[in-house]
């Protein structure tokens, strides 16, 4: 693999797109809000430079930087090896990238999602070829987190996954395979369980924020507490992935709490809007 095709300009996409530019990839980043590219480009350029200030690329920033290209149309993935979808975590926002991408890209070329939460099959489900659709999920901040989940889909084949799995090792991540395709995958799965006993914990009165987060950071060593983590995440992407599970599971244990979603509705989704459940400057 050569080439990388990158949708949605985002966090995880500039992210992803800095990463695999380093790795020695050729990058296009695509999104269709030319303010959006803007941004994500110079937030890239900025990080680059960060880092060649301390002496921790190989090459220098200029060079890296090179490897990137903006497109605000799907026409030059045409030649590309591997798609990485980092759009809205909506389900008709991505049917709609996969139709396009499918006719353009070549028929060998992999398709992959960072979804953090709607099954690998249900996105799969309007392609002609599904076997080559597979999951790829990173983790924020992409720059320093190690773990990449690679999820099959019913349909995804065993070539595409072993693929995805040398691309992943290619980027300097470790990859783990989620073999059976179910919402939320293995980590969303299990820390959003987390996220939900903190909020009910709070709702209940019996701590504080504050509180919540220092007893997980000291008392089980975790970088940071639930709800730090949830404001980086961003709460519209936590609720999103919560809604997601409990649509497919319908278990009332996975069913968000009112507050999740009023602070959602108020725009107090983190540090990307500057309030969550702490305040950035």
């Amino acid at each position: 693999m050569k080439t990388v095709f990158i949708v949605g300009s985002g966090i995880m996409g500039s992210g992803i797109a800095q990463l695999c530019s380093q790795a020695g990839y050729e990058v296009r980043l695509m999104d269709n809000d030319q303010k959006m590219l803007g941004k994500a480009f110079k937030k890239i350029e900025w990080s680059l430079n960060k880092l060649e200030e301390k002496s921790l690329l190989k090459e220098n920033a200029g060079d890296i930087l090179t490897r990137i290209k903006i497109e605000n149309t799907f026409e030059n993935a045409s030649d590309t090896d591997i798609v990485i979808e980092a759009a809205f975590e909506n389900l008709k926002t991505k049917h709609d990238i996969f139709k396009e991408l499918e006719h353009v890209c070549r028929p060998d070329a992999i398709l992959g999602t960072n979804t953090s939460s709607i099954p690998i099959t249900e996105i799969a489900s309007i392609l002609k070829n599904p076997q080559r659709f597979v999951g790829i999920h990173f983790f924020n901040p992409v720059h320093k987190m190690k773990l990449v989940e690679i999820i099959k889909g019913f349909a995804t084949s065993d070539d595409t996954a072993q693929k995805t799995k040398e691309f992943v090792f290619s980027i300097g991540k470790e990859p783990v395979m989620v073999n059976c395709d179910s919402a939320g995958f293995i980590v969303n799965r299990i820390n959003g369980m987390a996220f939900l006993e903190a909020l009910q914990l709070l709702e209940k009165g019996v701590a504080s924020v504050e509180d919540i987060d220092k007893a997980i950071r000291l008392g089980l060593g975790n970088p940071m507490g639930p709800f730090e983590l949830m404001d980086l995440v961003g709460l519209d992407v936590v609720l999103n992935a919560r809604m997601g599970i409990y649509n497919e599971t319908r278990q009332p244990n996975h069913f968000p709490p009112g507050i999740l979603k009023n602070m959602v509705k108020a725009g107090c989704l983190g540090r990307k809007t500057g309030k969550g459940f702490y305040e950035y400057k």
